[in-house]
């Protein structure tokens, strides 16, 4: 055992548990993983690295996670390649936890209750940092580390400071989490948290929905940070104990942790915001580019695909159509999302209003399978990204915005103040 003289953050105190002694933010230590996900783009350079390294067997196949979500169904010769060399690695290893239609790889991972408080969790994905909504340090990895990792079962990590985020406030009409983290990244920009964590706390996120936290948390890496985390309470303990058995714990930042910043949000004062091309930190108030015309408009993603965003979507849709100038994606995160829409009711609706509607997958948002854009064209999106070229065409343009003002939007065929309609 160990104990802590010193005041300590939630990050430093996730590290000490796991490594068995105090660490202090900026120590360099080699801390074991409680899971590792690959999916079908990081996968296959993940396991050559292993291989290169002299791996025979991963440390622990029931740590493995491995995801199909970027192309999938297989969209191209290259991907149904990389397909079967990920089955037959999982069968070699006798890796059982291979999903390949439960629908993206972070959505996934948090249903099966694979990443826990007090957790040390890497993907071979940047958008890892959403597990941090179960109160887990989780990060993403490149390739090569994640070949070690599967070797070793650890790595060396320099354990991050924290920037702390206090977020106070009720919400208003039509404005949720992805406008707060919009607000957030607006105000700490893309390069504001650099290898820092953001901690999430005030009354707003206390009572906030996992999909909330879920929202807020994916988009920490846009602002650099290693991971974004919520400290656990009861939504996070009642969420796992359907999908792991819990044993419930106190973990928190010490009052007089020292964390690197402070920045206070008033919730009850955000407006609808949208993030314009082509960074993530532009971010304006809705009307400063209301009345923008948009060719394609995806509610999606990792960020903004679960159920409580698709309601969010359908509640603003109304028994309206979209419009004819508009092509309108709607891809669920996940099998269990999907099915909880169609039995609400909400895949009817979309369909009626003209949308498309696909399998649970990433989609569009990382321009590597269906819903390009073409040179000129504007797309509207509630995930994360909005960098040249994301989602096709160099030349065409991509912003950023809620659910609700996804929707709100596709109604009228241009940028739309989701509170006019």
């Amino acid at each position: 055992m160990y104990e802590l003289y010193m005041a300590a953050t939630l990050v430093e105190k996730i590290f000490s548990r796991r490594c068995g002694h105090p660490v202090r933010a900026g120590d360099v230590i080699m801390a074991p993983v409680d899971c590792a996900m690959i999916h079908d783009i990081t996968g296959p350079l993940a396991v050559q690295k292993f291989r290169e390294m002299g791996g025979k067997r991963v440390f622990d196949p029931e740590k493995i996670v491995l995801l199909f979500d970027h192309q999938i169904p297989a969209d191209s010769l290259p991907a149904a390649e990389n397909h079967v060399f990920m089955r037959r690695f999982a069968v070699e290893q006798d890796i059982h936890n291979l999903d390949i239609k439960e629908g993206i790889c972070h959505q996934v991972v948090m249903e099966r209750g694979r990443a826990a408080p007090g957790e040390i969790v890497v993907g071979a994905d940047s958008h890892t940092c959403m597990y941090g909504a179960a109160g887990a340090f989780s990060t993403g990895i490149g390739s090569t580390d994640m070949g070690f990792v599967l070797k070793f079962g650890a790595l060396y990590f320099r354990v991050p400071t924290t920037i702390r985020l206090e977020i106070d406030g009720t919400f208003g009409p039509r404005v949720g989490p992805k406008d707060l983290i919009l607000a957030i990244a607006g105000k700490i920009g893309a390069d504001g948290a650099n290898y820092q964590a953001l901690e999430f706390t005030g009354g707003t996120i206390e009572t906030m929905e996992m999909a909330g936290r879920m929202t807020c948390c994916n988009m920490a890496v846009e602002m650099g940070a290693k991971v974004g985390i919520v400290p656990p309470d009861g939504i996070t303990w009642e969420y796992l104990r359907a999908r792991r058995p819990v044993n419930p714990f106190s973990l928190s930042s010490d009052r007089d942790a020292a964390f690197t910043s402070v920045h206070r949000f008033d919730a009850e004062r955000l407006s609808p915001k949208v993030a314009v091309p082509h960074n993530v930190d532009q971010v304006v108030d809705v009307e400063k580019v209301e009345g923008t015309p948009i060719d394609q408009v995806f509610i999606g993603s990792c960020t903004n695909g679960r159920f409580e965003d698709l309601r969010e979507a359908a509640e603003v849709l109304g028994n309206r159509s979209f419009h004819d100038s508009v092509r309108v994606l709607v891809i669920p995160a996940s099998r269990l999302e999907y099915l909880k829409a169609l039995r609400a009711g909400l895949i009817e609706q979309f369909v009626a209003a003209g949308a498309l509607v696909e399998a649970p997958c990433c989609g569009p948002c990382m321009g590597g399978a269906f819903g390009l854009l073409a040179p000129g064209e504007v797309s509207l999106s509630t995930s994360n990204r909005n960098f040249r070229g994301r989602q096709g065409s160099a030349e065409s343009q991509v912003y950023l915005c809620s659910p609700a003002t996804a929707a709100a939007s596709a109604i009228r065929g241009e940028i739309t103040d989701p509170r006019e309609v």
